[in-house]
């Protein structure tokens, strides 16, 4: 864990590298204590129909949706949630500079009696 999601506005294809944000969070989830290395998930999904504020179709998002496995204390999950926010936050802010764009982060906790987990991640990984 964690599974993060990045879901955004269709028109920032062109403005964001979204490829790169998603390197990015990886990058900086890997290097966060409470995170398994083996564990971190970070996929984008675009959202093609959406409406935003005013209605005025320049305006776009960027929302991140961390799921972690319960049991870590609050100001960890805190300290988590800060800096991957951050880091998403300085990555887009060049883009963020010439358009319209919200960005917004929630980290829930997913409880480990209901969300079995079976995978070979770890046996592929280099040492």
């Amino acid at each position: 864990m964690p599974h993060i999601q990045i879901e955004y506005s269709a028109n920032l294809e062109q403005t964001v590298d979204i490829s790169g944000l998603c390197e990015e969070i990886r990058a900086t989830a890997v290097a966060i204590d409470i995170f398994v290395m083996a564990g971190v998930r970070v996929r984008a999904m675009r959202a093609d129909h959406c409406a935003i504020a005013d209605g005025d179709p320049k305006h776009g998002f960027v929302d991140i949706s961390i799921r972690l496995r319960g049991g870590r204390p609050a100001v960890q999950r805190q300290d988590a949630t800060q800096r991957i926010f951050d880091a998403a936050r300085a990555f887009l802010e060049p883009a963020m500079a010439r358009h319209s764009i919200a960005l917004s982060l929630e980290m829930r906790d997913i409880d480990p009696e209901l969300s079995p987990k079976a995978g070979t991640i770890r046996d592929h990984l280099e040492a």
